[in-house]
């Protein structure tokens, strides 16, 4: 079990859930926070969690965050500068990786350099640069733990089994969604309201709206390919409504085994924090005799193209993920800005994966280009069409 915890993107979902589960975790303490500018938010979690250091985006929110918890042994910073700090603080044993996009790269290369326990809820890291984080990970020794129920469910089907030619595939479940079983007619008319009524989860924005239009599930067989170190073959998805099995391994002897709990994301965090130990958790117990009939089915790529886009990326390697992703940050803003439309969304990344040139066997700097390209071609595309 870790000691002391840094957590990048405390005032989100997931470091929310997770200041509540090490609030239960007895001995453990909490090194640094970082949040974008919520302010209040992490005033109050600074008062109950006293972390040596509290991160902003913005001197702005920086100076606001001072000036409320003004008396309290914290130190504030703002900006990459301190992200950097608080993913490398010295006291911290584990960082949870809980910012959204792009931003996370740099922190969790950070933390992996300063021989970090990694506990991943930024899928973008590894869907953009999963390579030479893996690399690095591998070179620092450092164990990099899933958050996202999906990984970690197949990382707790694959305890124990060290031989990676046991694998004959992985399969992620996908709930669907508010829209499944839509036309793709009645997907024009939808709109962000309807788009952030996930079935099951109680998530960001960004990520909700990545789960209506299924690239969600496509970040995440590119990020189960780099953590698991495996060929886009071997990583399937099914649909799966009730959210209760988490994922599948299936074995060459033809053995499948799942992991099901629950849909709380508190389960998957917690195993992150006390691996390899077990402890008890806030969680209701799954209780088989009253969670129904559990159903499975294929997921519908014509209708949600984002999901066969992200495969696609996935088989053409170099920095098409890079660009699909950037892309992709930048039109769901858009759209949760009420700017452009859902199917929007798909053309815009599609178009981006098009038009920016793809560089294979990328260093760090071809990345963050192709990133900066990807949305830049999105805002540019905006302005003319608008």
């Amino acid at each position: 079990m870790v000691k002391c915890v840094s957590i990048l993107g405390s005032t989100g979902s997931i470091g929310r859930q997770s200041l509540d589960i090490i609030s239960r975790l007895e001995g453990v303490k909490v090194a640094a926070l970082t949040a974008g500018t919520s302010v209040e938010r992490m005033a109050q979690q600074c008062r109950e969690f006293l972390p040596e250091l509290a991160v902003m985006a913005t001197k702005e929110a920086a100076d606001a965050l001072a000036d409320s918890i003004s008396g309290l042994p914290v130190r504030i910073a703002w900006g990459e500068p301190g992200l950097l700090e608080a993913a490398a603080i010295e006291s911290a044993d584990c960082v949870i990786t809980a910012v959204v996009g792009m931003v996370g790269l740099k922190p969790t290369l950070a933390a992996i350099r300063a021989g970090k326990r990694i506990g991943l809820a930024n899928k973008e890291t590894l869907v953009c640069a999963g390579e030479l984080v893996m690399a690095e990970a591998e070179r620092y020794g450092v164990e990099i733990i899933p958050v996202d129920s999906e990984h970690s469910a197949i990382f707790q089907c694959l305890m124990g089994c060290e031989n990676p030619r046991q694998i004959k595939r992985l399969i992620l479940t996908c709930s669907g969604g508010p829209f499944f079983g839509m036309s793709r007619e009645e997907l024009r008319g939808v709109t962000k309201s309807d788009a952030l009524k996930h079935p099951n989860w109680k998530m960001g924005a960004k990520i909700t709206i990545d789960c209506a239009t299924l690239m969600n599930k496509g970040l995440e067989v590119i990020e189960a390919m780099r953590l698991y170190r495996l060929p886009l073959e071997q990583v399937d998805v099914v649909i799966h409504r009730q959210s209760i099995a988490h994922s599948f391994v299936e074995f060459v002897d033809g053995a499948v085994m799942a992991q099901l709990g629950a849909p709380d994301m508190r389960l998957p965090i917690q195993l992150a924090l006390t691996y390899p130990e077990r402890v008890a958790c806030p969680v209701e117990p799954l209780d088989l005799t009253k969670c129904g009939a559990l159903t499975f089915c294929e997921p519908d790529m014509n209708n949600f193209p984002c999901l066969a886009l992200a495969r696609r990326c996935a088989k053409i390697g170099g920095t098409a993920c890079a660009v699909m992703n950037g892309a992709n940050e930048e039109a769901v803003a858009l759209f949760l800005d009420d700017k452009i439309g859902f199917y929007d969304i798909y053309e815009l990344v599609a178009g981006a994966v098009e038009a920016v040139s793809n560089v294979m066997d990328p260093t760090l700097e071809d990345i963050l280009e192709a990133d900066r390209q990807a949305r830049q071609f999105v805002r540019d595309r905006y302005l003319r069409v608008r």
